[in-house]
């Protein structure tokens, strides 16, 4: 059961960029495939229609973080046991693994269809978008179960060093959603999105599987299964779920907080996190790599290498976003019109990344950070930290900060802070642990 590439052993700078440039390809893709229904809909549809998306946005942004916390905890494990060159504990790991993550999902999808209403009320959805908002969700948690174990078949090929594949799926399936959104919006409405990205979303994962039967990257045997493993995966599933989903926790809170302001501000605010993702996916994705690529090291009892790898991925990391802040910040309110033709929306968009420009580059630091944390098999820590900053300092400093008169402004002045604060924790918290583990300068 091989790896594609020799992280502990090869060069450092060439191995990260081997899976971090396919990883960062493939968020770019996934950033291309959501914003799809947000182009559309903005364009066809106009402002309340957007706003009704950004209503639905923050449980979809809770669903897939879920996932991919879910199944990087998985990747946390199965990059250990491989650097560890024990074979038979990763092929009962993905036996397992596989197990849990078809029943969680069927299960959430459940739930979710009962207590959506519920969920959009809490979320102060105004009732001029509520019946698109519970429209497109209904429609769109029908199809979690091909997104999960897209997600986790993903996080098991990158645990082998393969990060290509999923920027190839991403594409067909971005194009997919391209093409077939239009058709169903034009003939459907607001509902056709919403069927459109479900169905992008089964070929995609049909897409996968006939790659994964192709390939025989790795052998999947259910005799393998093992409740302690089960058991094992859950410990470190949960933070790193709760570490995922603390963005989007705090992003559906700020946009209750958004929607007592206006219609304009709910879709503004919309526009804001649609562009974000262009800033934040790179960092996303290093963290993935990261804690592959650290697990392995980890694994292997590698710590040095650890630490090269997160130097490294740090430099190339605040680089690249150094670049793509200056140019999101600078034309921030003409991509506005992309999305919704509006002068007051592209005036609060341009004002929101002007506050929080910096922050951009201090996320990556961060992430890069929880990354080396997640993959020395940390992830409680990172879950903490991601805690402390998001819903200890950001989500009541931006409701202070509100309550006291300072507007939208002030909203957008504490997701700076908790950026700058993430940064400092996340670097002394890292850094004091390599240290440790390594017994070396850090």
């Amino acid at each position: 059961m091989p790896t594609k590439i020799d992280f502990i052993g090869g060069n450092t700078k060439r191995c990260l960029m081997a899976m971090a440039l396919p990883m960062i390809a493939a968020m770019f893709l996934n950033m291309m495939y959501n914003l799809v229904d947000s182009l559309w809909i903005g364009n066809l549809l106009g402002k309340t229609a957007y706003a009704a998306l950004t209503n639905s946005t923050p449980i979809i942004l809770i669903l897939t973080s879920v996932a991919m916390g879910a199944t990087n905890g998985v990747s946390i494990l199965i990059s250990q046991a491989i650097g560890a060159k024990d074979k038979k504990k990763a092929e009962s790991l993905i036996a397992t693994s596989f197990c849990v993550a078809v029943t969680f999902s069927l299960l959430v999808t459940i739930l979710l269809e009962i207590f959506l209403p519920g969920m959009l009320k809490a979320l102060n959805t105004p009732v001029e978008t509520y019946d698109m908002a519970y429209s497109y969700l209904a429609i769109y948690i029908l199809g979690y179960l091909a997104v999960y174990l897209y997600l986790y078949f993903t996080a098991v090929l990158r645990s082998f060093g393969n990060s290509m594949f999923q920027a190839v799926a991403m594409l067909v399936s971005t194009i997919l959603n391209a093409i077939l959104d239009p058709i169903f919006i034009h003939f459907i409405g607001f509902h056709g999105a919403a069927i459109a990205t479900l169905l992008s979303q089964m070929i995609c994962l049909l897409f996968m599987l006939i790659y994964l039967k192709k390939k025989k990257l790795f052998t999947f045997k259910i005799s393998a299964f093992n409740s302690n493993d089960a058991l094992l995966l859950i410990q470190k599933a949960i933070p790193s779920v709760i570490q995922q989903s603390i963005p989007a926790i705090s992003t559906t809170s700020l946009t209750a907080l958004v929607s007592t302001y206006s219609v304009t501000a709910i879709a503004a605010y919309g526009v804001t996190g649609k562009l974000e993702t262009i800033l934040f996916y790179p960092a996303m994705a290093l963290n993935m790599v990261l804690t592959t690529i650290i697990g392995q090291c980890a694994g292997g009892t590698r710590y040095d290498r650890a630490k090269d790898y997160l130097k490294c991925a740090l430099g190339y990391g605040c680089g690249l976003l150094v670049i793509l802040s200056v140019l999101v910040v600078g034309f921030s309110k003409q991509l506005s019109g992309l999305f919704v033709r509006s002068s007051d929306v592209a005036v609060i968009v341009g004002t929101y990344f002007l506050i929080v420009s910096i922050g951009y580059v201090l996320n990556t630091v961060t992430n890069c950070y929880l990354g080396a944390l997640n993959g020395m098999g940390k992830p409680s820590k990172s879950m903490f930290l991601m805690i402390f900053y998001y819903i200890v300092v950001r989500i009541p400093l931006a409701y202070l900060l509100s309550y006291l008169g300072f507007g939208l402004n002030g909203i957008w002045v504490a997701v700076l802070v908790s950026h700058i604060v993430a940064s400092l924790a996340a670097t002394m918290t890292g850094t004091v642990l390599i240290r440790k583990k390594g017994n070396i300068k850090a």
